[in-house]
């Protein structure tokens, strides 16, 4: 993999791991720390809607992504989990990232959320941040302690989330169910305990009406989170098993927050414009 060292750094494909090749994969130097994951989303993004990357590609290594922008791995990994949540790309752990097909909306299409829902979406977040501590080392210990029924537990509940995904059912039974099970297969009963005195508000579309609708795309991405977390599970991979389960919450916690942050834009323009009325009609008449 070679890279240009003007100022414009460039990945090169050099091998058929990498398809995006160097036209598609060129890097811009960037400033101000706190806008590097938004401008690196914004760029790799463009790049996937105007199909220089196309469906299917896979993405250069964090380490390649790093040289060619010039950030930190912490910058890379926030972007690609924006761009996960954005359901532009999908990271198989083990494997890379893969582009995806784009989605109408881009990055933040996943769902809109009504502004008056944004105080119970900092609730909802503030679970998911829960969650990504208890259920990241719970997977990981189901991986290690799960029995062959508890695996059978954990497929049933996935089938029929599958299954009703196709015919428009409800998948919150079974996505909870699923996450259930993980906790019950640690071996420790606490974690099962924390989860069931949780119940299903912690699925976030049960909370968020945005996202009650069945979006077959939305929810299909979330199955195939799922079914990484249930393979690593299945072949006993603790390490995978939490690394599955971290990228699920961590991309529903992103889908969420992009969602609120459009939402709190549009809250903001909304009253801005109400304001500018109001003004308008309290000024005097010559």
């Amino acid at each position: 993999m070679a890279l240009t060292t003007a100022g414009n750094p460039e990945v090169q494909k050099t091998t058929a791991d990498n398809p995006a090749g160097s036209a598609a994969f060129v890097g811009r130097p960037r400033q101000r720390a706190r806008g590097l994951a938004h401008g690196l989303v914004e760029d790799l993004g463009e790049k996937i809607r105007s199909q220089s990357l196309r469906p299917g590609d896979k993405l250069p290594t964090e380490s390649a992504i790093m040289q060619a922008y010039g950030v930190s791995r912490t910058v890379v990994r926030e972007a690609l989990s924006k761009l996960q949540a954005g359901g532009l790309v999908e990271t198989l752990h083990g494997v890379g990232t893969f582009v995806l097909q784009p989605r109408p909306g881009g990055v933040g299409g996943v769902f809109r959320l009504d502004p008056g829902e944004i105080a119970t979406s900092v609730d909802v977040l503030a679970v998911l941040e829960l969650r990504i501590s208890l259920e990241t080392e719970s997977a990981g210990l189901a991986a290690s302690r799960r029995t062959d029924e508890q695996l059978v537990a954990m497929r049933q509940a996935l089938d029929e989330f599958e299954n009703n995904v196709k015919v428009g059912g409800d998948t919150v039974g079974p996505d909870f169910r699923f996450h259930l099970e993980i906790a019950q297969s640690t071996g420790n009963p606490y974690f099962a305990d924390i989860m069931r005195h949780l119940g299903t508000t912690i699925i976030p579309r049960t909370r968020i009406s945005a996202i009650r609708v069945q979006d077959g795309g939305y929810l299909s991405r979330v199955n195939r989170e799922h079914e990484e977390i249930y393979a690593a599970i299945a072949r006993r991979d603790p390490e995978s098993a939490r690394a599955a389960m971290r990228i699920h919450l961590t991309n529903s916690r992103e889908r969420l927050r992009m969602a609120q942050e459009a939402a709190q834009q549009q809250k903001a323009k909304t009253e801005a414009t109400g304001n500018g009325a109001a003004s308008s009609d309290n000024t005097p008449s010559r």
